[in-house]
């Protein structure tokens, strides 16, 4: 558990680290800026959103699954805890959101730019938050049209960030999981992934830096359980002999 915690805490840290700069600054999102970044990070946050992010998770596991090789038995005991791990974290980031009640960035904008109370426009049906986004800013030049549909798409609350939650636990369960094996480039792949998303989230108006900084924490603490139970159940993570001797012959020959 000690190795797990350890591994993991440096990548919830590297995860953490710009949300807290960013917070830190003092940084307010406002419309505007550099529109092919920003259709860049929105097809990162795409990887995400549903129905994509079903997609991803599915070739996700498999990944994972390939890389660790475990037999059938282990491999379906693996595959429930990460989908475990993965669930766990949206259902309570739902939780959450309903607790907090914090309305989004683009919402606060939309108060201050049209006159709509917050208050007012989260007392309505997701549907009817929808189709209000989408008259109030059907011919504001401000915002793109691809920003438009996903404003009126995501209508929920902000704290946690759902979107970091869920790359930041696919990040850090391939530090958990891989590290042990030596899959490096997924992991550093992933960890770029989800730092990626999470950045999104904050250009795009959809969260605030310490809705990211919330989602790393609660994945980390997701990842270490779900890490855990799959060295204990699934079996070790650790290189096999066999595989280890075919490793060191290869560096041998280099």
């Amino acid at each position: 558990m000690g190795d797990i915690v350890k591994r993991t805490s440096v990548g919830a840290l590297l995860l953490i680290i710009m949300p807290l700069a960013v917070w830190a600054s003092g940084w307010r999102w406002a419309p505007g800026g550099n529109g092919s970044i920003q259709y860049a990070l929105y097809w990162l946050t795409e990887s995400v959103t549903r129905p994509w992010g079903i997609l991803t998770s599915a070739l996700l596991c498999c990944w994972f699954l390939w890389c660790l090789r475990f037999r059938l038995k282990p491999a379906l005991i693996l595959l429930a805890i990460m989908v475990a791990a993965i669930s766990g974290g949206q259902y309570s980031n739902t939780s959450i959101k309903a607790l907090v009640k914090e309305p989004r960035p683009y919402v606060v904008w939309l108060e201050q730019a049209y006159q709509v109370k917050n208050v007012a426009f989260y007392a309505q049906t997701r549907d009817l938050r929808s189709a209000q986004v989408r008259q109030l800013i059907e011919h504001d030049n401000r915002i793109p049209d691809w920003l438009k549909r996903h404003w009126a798409f995501e209508t929920g609350y902000a704290f946690p960030s759902g979107h970091s939650m869920f790359s930041a636990s696919w990040a850090l369960l391939s530090v958990g999981l891989l590290w042990p094996r030596r899959h490096y480039k997924t992991i550093a792949l992933l960890m770029m992934w989800a730092t990626g998303v999470m950045t999104s989230r904050l250009v795009l108006g959809m969260h605030w830096p310490r809705d990211l900084a919330a989602a790393v924490l609660v994945s980390w603490l997701l990842v270490i359980v779900a890490t855990w139970c799959a060295q204990r159940w699934s079996g070790p993570l650790t290189v096999p002999p066999r595989e280890q001797r075919e490793i060191t012959q290869r560096e041998n020959e280099e």
